[in-house]
């Protein structure tokens, strides 16, 4: 049984360098591309319409994923709204049933620990393991494997072990 691996990405531009990031992350922690790739950006007003199916369907499949990489650019310290809009749609304490991921990507690194801080709270509020601290990412590197390595090495076995455990990968 495969790993079933989602992207959630909350910038207001679509198919963004943050985006680029967080299919890099996904495919470098399950081996293979994401199942689902969520950019919030192409949702438009469905978003806003609580009774939207297809916005409803998205928040079903992910909430399902194993891993799930959830990434933003960092505005003002945090994450985008658009991403909270998404967010808020989750159930608490079980909204999210598998490992998450926070990614943001910055234009400074005075916002380090921004991942850490605001968007890997959430996650875990809404049911998700974390499997290590939040990845923040220059956003000038995003392209670069480098600006990913040490946290790779330092997450990669935790997410092995944790969907090892769950008899999803060999």
């Amino acid at each position: 049984m495969s790993v079933r691996v989602a992207v959630v990405v909350g910038n207001p531009r679509p198919a963004s360098r943050t985006l680029t990031a967080a299919v890099y992350v996904a495919r470098e922690l399950a081996g293979h591309t994401p199942e689902i790739t969520v950019d919030l950006a192409t949702l438009g007003p469905a978003l806003l319409d609580w009774t939207d199916p297809d916005v409803a369907a998205l928040v079903d499949e992910v909430g399902a994923a194993d891993l799930v990489v959830v990434a933003s650019p960092t505005y003002k310290g945090t994450y985008t709204g658009l991403l909270k809009l998404f967010l808020d749609r989750f159930a608490g304490g079980t909204g999210l049933r598998g490992l998450a991921v926070p990614l943001l990507l910055g234009a400074s690194p005075q916002h380090h620990l921004a991942a850490e801080l605001t968007l890997r709270p959430v996650l875990t509020e809404l049911g998700a393991t974390v499997p290590g601290r939040g990845l923040f990412v220059i956003d000038r590197h995003h392209d670069d494997p480098d600006a990913y390595a040490g946290w790779l090495a330092a997450t990669s076995p935790a997410v092995e072990a944790y969907l090892g455990t769950r008899g999803e990968i060999a």
